[in-house]
């Protein structure tokens, strides 16, 4: 009871809470961006997250769930049309990529890849994540030229 009532709090006040908080939301835009290709989680989709996070705050497991959850709310936040579309998305990772160097080193396009694992390589939504993992790599090119 009191860990789900943590999860909660931490959730709604994350921006205050959370050490890194703005670290935490741009991975979490990127993962959502590959989760949200053709409009569903799925379950290995799911898993392949729970690694992802586990991976990247090995050491933080609290810190690891409100990653998974910020990237739930984020998809939710698309699917329902509630004030996030993809594109909207995809326009907030390319300016902080802009204003805040140091992201471009969140971008790793090998756990990325993981997710597209996930994907029937015959739909049109596996292309379409090939597309947002080359856009991310372009994105990634930029900050190293400049």
């Amino acid at each position: 009871m009191f860990k789900i009532f943590k999860r909660s709090v931490m959730k709604m006040f994350r921006e205050i809470l959370v050490y890194h908080h703005s670290s935490l939301e741009f991975r979490a835009k990127i993962l959502t961006l590959m989760i949200s290709a053709d409009g569903e989680i799925c379950e290995c989709e799911k898993q392949k997250l729970k690694e992802i996070a586990y991976s990247i705050y090995g050491d933080d497991q609290d810190r690891a769930e409100l990653l998974i959850d910020t990237v739930n709310e984020y998809h939710k936040k698309i699917v329902t049309n509630n004030g996030l579309d993809f594109e909207h998305l995809i326009a907030q990772v390319r300016r902080e990529v802009k204003e805040v160097k140091r992201f471009c080193e969140k971008i790793d396009i090998g756990l990325l890849m993981q997710l597209h694992e996930c994907m029937d390589e015959e739909d049109d939504e596996a292309l379409f994540q090939l597309r947002i993992i080359e856009f991310l790599q372009e994105l990634k090119h930029e900050c190293r030229v400049a």
